[in-house]
Formats: C-alpha cells, sequence, structure tokens
C-alpha cells in the first residue's frame, strides 16, 4: 500500500528553524536529536541507491511515549517525518528527500516476554530480526520471518513492509505472524492493537490495516509476535538444471514430493559467477556452463517410518528423468549454511559489482511459466544491451529482476533507459494480474507505476484512510503517485 498524494506533495525542501530544533533540545533526552553530517546520510537513506538522503534531522525516541509525544509535537508545528528502522528496503520507502525529520526506532531494540504457553513473544520495533530468532531458538521455537537482510533487518520494518523471504511458500507473509501492534497516529495517538488475542471478531481489525502500510498511516512502535515451532529434520538441496522451463518442472515435482517445502529458491547461472567473482563462492559443481539455472529446495524430512526411502525414491526419480543435472545434498548443519549462502549473498555481491536496477514482481504461481516465456523475448528486445540476472522465491511467485548498469554508461543514462522499459515490464505484469512489488512495497521507487497493480477506486479508498489516520499529510507524505 501508501501510495497517497491526494494532499498537496512539498515542492520545497523542509527546514528546521534554530527555534524549532532548540525547542526538541529542551523537550527530549540529550542525543534525541541529532544534525550531525555523517547522521543525516546514514538515517537518511535505505539500500535503494538511487535517491541521495536530505533530511533535515534524525530522532531517536527510546520508548512509545516519546514517539506518541514527538509526533504530536510533529503535527502541531506541521513537520514532516519519515520513519526508518533498519533501512534495508529496495524501493525508497524510508529515504528522506525532502528535508524530512528521519523518526529512528534504532534505540527501541527491548525485547519483552516470552511466552513458552502461547508461543508468543513481545518486542519493541526495533529489535533485529536475527536476535528474535536467536531469543526463540533457546525454547526451540522461531519467529518464521527468514531473509538475507535478517540480520540488519528490524522487526517494525518486516511489519511496515508485509515482509516475505525465503520461507513464504511454508509460512506464508509477516502479517501471518503478528497478533498485536502499538503503533503511533502522526497526532501522538496511542493505538494498542489486539494484544496477545489469537481470536477477536468485534469489527475492522486495524492492525492488518496497518501491516504493510510502509509507514504512512502510523509509526509501529511495539508487536507482540506468534512463534511457531522449530521443524524437526530439515534436508537441503542445491540442484543444478537446464534452463528455467526446467526449474519450473522440478517445482510441479516438489509440490507432488513426500515432505514438507519449506523453501524452494532459483537463480540464473550469472547470479553464480558473480557470487564466485565476488565472495569467492561457489557451488560444489566442477562444470557451470553446461547449466542455466540453479534451485536451492529445503525440505522437512518425512516423519513417518519409512520416510527416508520415499525421499531417496524421490530424488532418484528426478535424476532418472532428466529433471535435474547435478546435485548435492548438504550433509551438515555447516554445508546447509554454505548452501543457502549461494542464495542470500546474491543482493550484497551485486551490489558490490556495480550498479543494479531492481524490480521485485509477483506472479500468480499457476502463471509462471507463460510470463517468463513472455518476459525472456521482451528481455530479448528491449534488454539485449544489459545483463540481467534472475533469482527469487518460485514457491510463491516471486521473481527478483536485477539489471546491471554496464560500466561505461553514464548512471543517470541507465536509469533513465530501465524506467522506460519498466514501463513495458509493468503491463506485462497486470496482463497476468500480478505485482510490481512483491515484497519491498511501493515506495519513492515505483510510486508513479501503481496504477499497473492497483484499480483507480482502490487508489481513491486509499487516499481517504491516508487522511483518517494522517489529516496533514506528514507522515511519509511523498510515498505516493
Amino acid at each position: 500500500m501508501c501510495y497517497f498524494t491526494g494532499m498537496t506533495q512539498p515542492k520545497a525542501r523542509q527546514t528546521l528553524s534554530d527555534s524549532v530544533i532548540k525547542a526538541i533540545q529542551a523537550k527530549y533526552p540529550q542525543g534525541f536529536l541529532s544534525v550531525l553530517p555523517e547522521d543525516l546520510v546514514n538515517y537518511g537513506k535505505d539500500w535503494t541507491r538511487v535517491f541521495p538522503p536530505n533530511p533535515s534531522a534524525i530522532v531517536f525516541p527510546r520508548s512509545t511515549a516519546e514517539v506518541a509525544s514527538f509526533l504530536a509535537f510533529c503535527n502541531e508545528n506541521s513537520i514532516q517525518v519519515v520513519p526508518s528502522g533498519g533501512r534495508t528496503g529496495l524501493s525508497g520507502g524510508a529515504v528522506a528527500t525532502q528535508g524530512e525529520v528521519v523518526l529512528s526506532l534504532v534505540r527501541m531494540n527491548r525485547m519483552g516476554k516470552l511466552d513458552t504457553l502461547a508461543h508468543t513473544l513481545e518486542v519493541e520495533a526495533g529489535v533485529v530480526t536475527e536476535a528474535v530468532h536467536e531469543r526463540c531458538h533457546a525454547e526451540n521455537l522461531t519467529w518464521p520471518v527468514d531473509f538475507a537482510s535478517k540480520g540488519s533487518s528490524h522487526v517494525g520494518g518486516n511489519i511496515a513492509t508485509n515482509a516475505g523471504g525465503v520461507k513464504v511458500i511454508r509460512y506464508g507473509l509477516t502479517r501471518n505472524w503478528i497478533l498485536g501492534l502499538t503503533a503511533v497516529t502522526m497526532e501522538g495517538q496511542v493505538l494498542k492493537l489486539n494484544g496477545a488475542l489469537e481470536k477477536n471478531n468485534t469489527g475492522l481489525d486495524l492492525r492488518h490495516l496497518l501491516i504493510g502500510s510502509e509507514g504512512v498511516l502510523a509509526v509501529i512502535t511495539e508487536a507482540t509476535l506468534k512463534l511457531v515451532k522449530n521443524p524437526e529434520s530439515l534436508d537441503v538441496f542445491f540442484f543444478a538444471l537446464e534452463d528455467i522451463p526446467a526449474v519450473l518442472k522440478l517445482f510441479h515435482e516438489v509440490r507432488r514430493g513426500p515432505f514438507q517445502t519449506m523453501a524452494f529458491e532459483f537463480l540464473t547461472r550469472n547470479c553464480l559467477r558473480v557470487l564466485d567473482e565476488i565472495k569467492s563462492l561457489r557451488p560444489p559443481f566442477s562444470d557451470l556452463d553446461s547449466h542455466q539455472a540453479y534451485v536451492l529446495l529445503e525440505v522437512e524430512r518425512p516423519e513417518s517410518s519409512n520416510g527416508q526411502k520415499l525421499l531417496d525414491e524421490w530424488l532418484a526419480g528426478l535424476f532418472e528423468r532428466g529433471l535435474v543435472h547435478d546435485g548435492v545434498l548438504a550433509q551438515s548443519p555447516k554445508e546447509a549454511k554454505e548452501l543457502w549462502g549461494l542464495r542470500e549473498n546474491i543482493s550484497e555481491s551485486l551490489a558490490h559489482r556495480g550498479f543494479v536496477h531492481k524490480n521485485d514482481i509477483a506472479l500468480p504461481v499457476a502463471s509462471l511459466e507463460s510470463f517468463i516465456d513472455d518476459l525472456k523475448n521482451y528481455f530479448s528486445d528491449q534488454h539485449s544491451g544489459f545483463e540481467v540476472f534472475i533469482f527469487g522465491h518460485i514457491g510463491d511467485g516471486n521473481l527478483h529482476v536485477n539489471t546491471m548498469k554496464p560500466d561505461k554508461m553514464d548512471q543517470d543514462e541507465f536509469v533513465k533507459r530501465c524506467k522506460k522499459i519498466d514501463q513495458g515490464l509493468f503491463a506485462l505484469i497486470q496482463k497476468y494480474r500480478g505485482s510490481i512489488s512483491a515484497e519491498h512495497g511501493i515506495g519513492l521507487l515505483k510510486k508513479d507505476a501503481l496504477g499497473f497493480s492497483r484499480t483507480h477506486e482502490e487508489i481513491v479508498l486509499m487516499k481517504q484512510i491516508k487522511k483518517v489516520f494522517d489529516p496533514k499529510g506528514l507522515l511519509n507524505l511523498n510515498i505516493g503517485p
């Protein structure tokens, strides 16, 4: 969601007067506000690398009460605010470009009670995702929201973008694992939504309205997370396949396999090459040239007495029918981690290689095969001069399409050409009733393309909802068409 410029969008950079800065410094503890150049750059941007950060100040609240007090102050003084978490997003959703004040939740990183009976954990929004996993692991539990950026991303950002990740095929999106929320509106109202209730059928569920709203309705400050037991016996495979159509054929077989699928990730051959170049990571295969696509498959081994036999027979059938050309099975947790590294290090490796234009798209799973055929033809015609890296979560229809800037091409010219090509890509996605943003939201990057995935009627209602939560239009205002 989040695409609301039915109100006036700022044309000039917001600046804070000396009197306003002094008022904030007097009202809040020392260290609450920073205008240091290094903080403005660091906290004013996310991983998008497209929009130069341009905030007027950064504030670091330590509690929901401070967030509420500060937002009320900003509302009274018509100060624009951008909420910020771990800043791992790739759509520009947490970038301050117009002199907004960045409200960073990095210091709200406390974890509360882990209830082993209810399988819940209370956290503040600034808790790092991986820290949640570590806290739960001691109780043989997990919060099943998992992705490559878990070591940097914050729970609040996961919730605000309804993050997906590598386990969506098994557990679904973040919203499935949020029981309760605490959030603060721009006027300083504190909303306590649903608590730790599993069932609550008493009218509109505002919790789910805020999940995925990219911080344009309210600032999420606390959450009650729903946990699940760790899976028992996991097997991690890495397969080499002839081409992308073979990936889809393998996925059909995985759907019919004698196990619970935890993850089904794919990547093109050039993704492996950049992993080898930047990170010295390569799969345990001697021949990369014969295979155009690779799949990482994680499954929960069948629990029946003949479970291993069923798994072995299923695997043998893949090779007998030529569905996979080569493959390995991790023999230890260390090897499993190494295989996962081949998937989780792609984005970072591409970023080190050069400037990348990214598209994070989703299609109905049943339409993937025909869509990929159309995508290949379109890129062959429009993108032939650029190297395109594709990877993603085939199991939930999510593809990450990354176009690398040629070394000798000017960045502005590259971005201009990619945006032009995007229009055809988005039209193709619209044809298949897909989404132009599967995981990272609309942000600043795709605000002008929202109409490819949402109808006019939907956007009108979204703007009206925005006005209810933020009448003056001060919270993340620039996120929108």
